[in-house]
């Protein structure tokens, strides 16, 4: 069997009326993509940020009218998004395992591997953290995780207490384990992420006697040798009286998820507890290394 698929560009008002109108005339599934290069920062649980121009992709039966898409969605875009509307065909495959051809093992630093559970390990011998992808995404791919991953395993947490603040998927809580935390801290205000994140330590045998999951009002107020925190940089603003109360002192703080005109900022709002070290830079994210005075 094959299907034709419709791709049209519409801005961020347009796309819930271009979404009724494909599905009320058949589509069998519905995708949306950015139509640039603007970043969409992690939401708050309920929140669903969209681009202000995104690529629809819509797939429908192969004798769909074509010409009764293009004039149903005529009322909803402008006329030179209807111009520019393609369609192609697409051959019948397993949709449910195609999307693993776009994933593969990833290197984050020297002897650390994001491994997809459909993959075998590059390196058997490397730490390996088996993650695939799903709702609370995280696979080490983006600039800001991959700091802290690299951070981690340049100084391995060889039994230190660590607090993940922001977890998310748990990659970081993950990393954190495998490179020999002794206890882990794992924060989230999602329970979406939470629920990802055991899920992640589970499938890569970390023994739970060694680790929590929580809620930030659930976090004990017990000090820590390490604090990671991969979130948004208004949020770590706000975050360090507490952060500098939750490490010890000579204890060392990760952040991430900062851009690189924030760090200044961010920098004078932690230097009253902390002392950094020069950043690390990908892109135009950074990642602030310090230790607590």
């Amino acid at each position: 069997m094959s299907w034709r698929q419709i791709r049209l560009r519409c801005n961020r008002d347009q796309l819930d009326a271009v979404e009724e109108r494909l599905l009320d005339m058949g589509a069998q599934s519905l995708s949306i993509a950015d139509a640039g290069d603007e970043p969409l920062f992690e939401p708050l649980p309920g929140e669903m940020p969209l681009w202000r121009e995104s690529v629809v992709s819509a797939t429908f039966d192969a004798d769909v009218d074509t010409g009764a898409v293009e004039q149903a969605l005529s009322p909803v875009v402008t006329p030179a998004s209807l111009a520019a509307v393609a369609w192609e065909r697409l051959a019948e495959e397993d949709w449910s395992e195609s999307y693993k051809d776009h994933f593969a093992p990833l290197a984050c630093a020297p002897g650390l591997w994001i491994v997809p559970s459909w993959c075998q390990p590059p390196e058997p011998d490397a730490v390996n953290i088996r993650l695939d992808p799903g709702m609370a995404f995280g696979t080490g791919s983006h600039a800001t995780t991959a700091l802290c991953l690299a951070r981690l395993a340049a100084r391995p947490p060889r039994a230190l207490d660590v607090i993940d603040y922001g977890c998310g998927s748990g990659i970081l809580a993950v990393a954190a384990c495998k490179l020999g935390a002794r206890q882990l801290r794992a924060i989230d205000i999602d329970p979406q992420a939470l629920r990802a994140c055991a899920d992640n330590l589970e499938r890569n045998g970390i023994d739970p006697a060694i680790y929590r999951i929580c809620a930030p009002a659930e976090l004990d107020d017990r000090p820590c040798d390490l604090l990671l925190a991969n979130i948004l940089a208004g949020t770590l603003t706000g975050l360090a009286p507490d952060f500098a109360r939750r490490l010890r002192p000579g204890g060392r703080i990760l952040l991430s998820g900062i851009l690189k005109q924030q760090a200044k900022t961010i920098q004078s709002v932690y230097d009253p507890w902390f002392d950094f070290e020069p950043a690390s830079i990908r892109d135009d994210w950074i990642c602030l290394d310090g230790t607590r005075k």
